[in-house]
């Protein structure tokens, strides 16, 4: 029965997370959106920025933005941060469920770090912990009074980051606590800075004070941060699912390349909300990037070493040593009733127990053992480099 109820706190919670994420990344996109709409106009009150009108559920909403703050705060003031909190908290408790509970099977690859479970956890709180505050320093240096420098240098940051953790975890965790990083990161924005500004600034109105600009400057400056990243961390996030993302040998130079990605396709729409001349190169870059992507996925494992071939060519591949290679390296978990301990039910409802199971799978197993190295997750059961050659051999000469 464990299997069971541990199988649904973990879709509870990703539920959960799912839900949070959804909130906080639509009031996000809602507010960054309304502050590049805004527009200046004759009359508009002593301190506004500018305003907007929408339209919306029948209604029509006049928005206008204070510079600093308004003359007297009302008596009803709404906050924006437990979207933010909660995404991580869930996140977080997420993280735990799934890869803290079984390390041994998603985190630790013996050929990457051969460490014990609870050594993979404290690296998974070292890189969260340290990560946020490397990128704090990062933006409170005098490389912060400078945007394009502090993103070049945000930039280089996360990309060490993604090369480092490919060298600690699995292809699956190292790819999932880049993303995971950037969510502390967006997540102490609004906990450390953000928040914490907007309070000083109230604090000092209430208090008949001017409240210091510079405040407002910094919140805006990571509350820009956050729209940035918000495209790149859900593809991180969303990553464990798709081996050719996490389980191949440039997993890392993926992240560079879809942190790039995301963010030209949130500087299109902040331009057009903005009003300013649509940018329309940045789909061809964007494009590009895919398809640079989809080449480095093809690249090969990553224990495959770097000199040899992906996929070398081999005289006709019998089936029997396929099946000898599937049956001792994946049925274990991938069986109408799993022997692997703690697993209730074969991953994905993919059995291969059978040979008429193991044919039928074939362009998963080309996937996730042949072309990735994402299964058996963390080569728990030692498949060698020239058992994922035959299997590629094998689904290679599959007809089409």
């Amino acid at each position: 029965m464990e299997p069971i109820v541990w199988e649904w706190v973990n879709f509870l919670v990703r539920w959960l997370h799912v839900i949070t994420a959804i909130a906080w990344i639509g009031s996000s996109f809602y507010f960054i959106h309304l502050d590049l709409s805004l527009r200046r106009r004759d009359g508009l009150p002593p301190g506004v920025a500018g305003e907007a009108w929408q339209v919306h559920g029948g209604g029509f909403y006049n928005m206008m933005k204070y510079t600093v703050a308004p003359p007297e705060l009302p008596e009803k003031l709404t906050w924006f941060k437990w979207e933010a909190y909660a995404t991580w908290l869930s996140g977080f408790a997420l993280l735990s469920v799934l890869y803290y509970h079984g390390a041994a099977l998603y985190m630790i690859d013996p050929a990457v770090l051969d460490i014990p479970w609870w050594g993979a956890v404290l690296l998974s709180l070292g890189a969260l912990g340290l990560g946020w505050h490397g990128y704090d320093r990062l933006c409170k240096s005098p490389l912060g009074k400078d945007d394009v420098k502090l993103a070049a240098a945000g930039f280089v940051f996360l990309v060490l980051v993604a090369w480092g953790l490919s060298h600690l975890f699995s292809g699956r965790a190292a790819m999932l606590h880049v993303g995971a990083l950037i969510g502390t990161m967006m997540s102490a924005n609004v906990f450390r800075i953000i928040i914490p500004n907007q309070t000083k600034a109230v604090a000092a109105m209430k208090a008949g004070q001017v409240p210091d600009p510079a405040l407002g400057k910094q919140a805006k400056q990571r509350s820009l941060h956050n729209n940035y990243l918000t495209l790149p961390v859900v593809f991180l996030m969303i990553s464990n699912h798709y081996p050719l993302a996490f389980g191949t040998r440039y997993s890392w130079v993926i992240v560079a390349v879809v942190l790039v990605v995301g963010a030209v396709i949130r500087h299109f729409f902040n331009s057009r909300h903005a009003g300013k001349p649509t940018p329309w190169w940045t789909w061809a870059v964007a494009t590009a990037g895919v398809a640079v992507i989809v080449g480095l996925s093809a690249a090969g494992t990553r224990t495959e070493s770097a000199a040899a071939p992906a996929r070398v060519e081999l005289a006709q591949v019998e089936f029997a040593q396929v099946e000898e290679v599937v049956l001792s390296r994946c049925s274990m978990c991938h069986a109408a009733q799993p022997v692997w301990e703690g697993i209730g039910a074969p991953p994905r409802g993919v059995t291969l127990d059978s040979a008429e199971a193991i044919s039928r799978h074939a362009p998963q197993i080309r996937v996730w053992a042949a072309l990735s190295d994402a299964m058996p997750p963390g080569n728990v059961t030692g498949i060698t480099p020239e058992e994922r050659r035959l299997l590629a051999a094998w689904t290679d000469q599959l007809p089409r």
